[in-house]
């Protein structure tokens, strides 16, 4: 589970939870609450994600990779007096060796965990509130993916498409603002009535430092700061509403939202001269395309709430059933993945005296652009060979996520990818004839926060 969320999951499930109580002496507890109480909260998370495939992927084989997150969260008003005012930044330290990058190469990463081992400063923004919060503005380094194209039940699972969809990890230079990756930028949240929230964003649209090989080394330590690049917009507004079944309500949300990226992109199966990048005549360098965007849209439903529940809000930690679905689109001359669907279902409070505990199911599938479908024809064509053509990568999870102790959980959790990253070729088959095969996950996820 990855950081942003797996925080998410305990605040949502036990906003009054810590592991303070038995993690840590009674003085440091003290300490901590006391500072706490004048306005400056220290924060940890340890997320250890161990994982592996029994089958399918380029090689079967496991993994044990883990994050530390240490935070300050800063009330300026209770510090300085400073109305409205915040300040927080976190650091990453993560470790290990991640399952999707060496055993299955699929494009929806297992663990939003998964990254490469560095020590990483996330978020470091300020925050300042106006007329009782009911406006918004962030500005610093910071993420996107915890407020747009998020719902509450999505945060249950681990695959990193559940976080930050792989429609906008894939196509957005160096995967968008999200883990383990942030960037700076400008975010605006107005509350536009009871039950209407409109979200707004700039951020820089590019990470990494010019130059060849993974973003994340070219963004060493979360330090690059950079500020021009063409920018990256995003907006979207976040309607509650509920519905009457049978004399209770159930309440729900949705969410409709878009964004614009202003670089070049380079098409995925033209050359500037109109020429297939397969064909051997041509000079195999993509046309460049000004500009990207995408639309895309959230729902989440409360489908049950037991008769002694009095709800307010969509939440997804209160005992009952809660659904939720996501559509996204992007054009397909410049996107690995056009289409993007998701969905899941979670249960909360159905296990016997485990009040607390969570579990539930989820797909998602990432259609591989019409652009780069006919680019594997065109290869087929040219080389002669009867190479994979892509199509989508489909997934199903299934987790239990268990309360063990105040600020401890335990998610053991399954999951099953059909056709990895589109069904290209297996790098192991020297004929490049074969795909990689369907792969079955395990894994547990074991989460503290303090």
């Amino acid at each position: 589970m990855g950081l942003a969320r797996a925080e998410d999951a305990l605040v949502h499930a036990a906003k009054d939870e810590s592991a303070a109580a038995w993690l840590a002496p009674g003085w440091f507890n003290e300490w901590h609450d006391g500072l706490a109480a004048k306005g400056l909260n220290f924060g940890a998370t340890y997320i250890a994600d161990n994982m592996g495939n029994v089958s399918g992927g380029i090689a079967r084989g496991a993994t044990h990779l883990g994050r530390f997150d240490f935070s300050v969260d800063a009330d300026l008003e209770k510090l300085f007096g400073w109305t409205g005012g915040r300040f927080y930044a976190n650091t990453y330290e993560i470790y290990g060796r991640g399952l999707s990058r060496n055993y299955v190469l699929n494009l929806a990463t297992l663990s939003e965990t998964e990254a490469l081992p560095d020590t990483r400063l996330y978020n470091a923004y300020f925050e300042q509130g106006f007329f009782n919060n009911a406006l918004n503005i962030r500005a610093g380094q910071q993420a996107a993916d915890v407020e747009f194209f998020d719902s509450e039940t999505d945060d249950l699972f681990i695959n990193g498409t559940f976080g930050w969809p792989a429609i906008k990890a894939t196509n957005l230079p160096a995967g968008g603002p999200a883990p383990p990756i942030a960037v700076p930028g400008i975010r605006v949240k107005a509350a536009l009535s009871d039950k209407i929230t409109a979200f707004g964003a700039v951020f820089n649209g590019n990470a990494a430092r010019p130059g060849d090989g993974d973003p994340q080394l070219r963004d060493n330590h979360g330090l690059a700061f950079r500020i021009n690049d063409p920018p990256w917009i995003i907006g979207q507004v976040h309607f509650d509403y509920e519905i009457d079944v049978g004399g209770r309500p159930l309440s729900g949300n949705f969410t409709p939202g878009a964004w614009r990226h202003f670089g070049q992109f380079d098409d995925q199966r033209f050359t500037a001269q109109g020429l297939s990048i397969a064909d051997p005549d041509g000079t195999g360098i993509p046309a460049k395309r000004r500009g990207n965007s995408g639309i895309y849209a959230v729902l989440e439903q409360v489908l049950y709430r037991p008769p002694s529940v009095t709800e307010k809000g969509a939440s997804a930690s209160l005992p009952g059933v809660t659904a939720f679905g996501r559509v996204a689109y992007s054009p397909p001359d410049r996107n690995l993945i056009d289409l993007y669907l998701d969905g899941g279902i979670g249960f909360v409070g159905f296990t016997p005296g485990r009040a607390r505990d969570r579990f539930g199911m989820a797909v998602a599938y990432m259609r591989i652009s019409n652009a780069v479908r006919n680019l594997d024809i065109d290869t087929r064509f040219f080389s002669g060979l009867s190479s994979p053509v892509r199509s989508n990568e489909t997934l199903i999870e299934l987790i239990y996520e268990a309360h063990i102790k105040p600020g401890w959980l335990l998610a053991p959790y399954f999951q099953y990818v059909f056709r990895p990253s589109g069904g290209i070729p297996n790098p192991n088959d020297p004929s490049g004839l074969s795909r990689i095969g369907d792969a079955a996950v395990f894994g547990l996820t074991s989460t503290l926060r303090y």
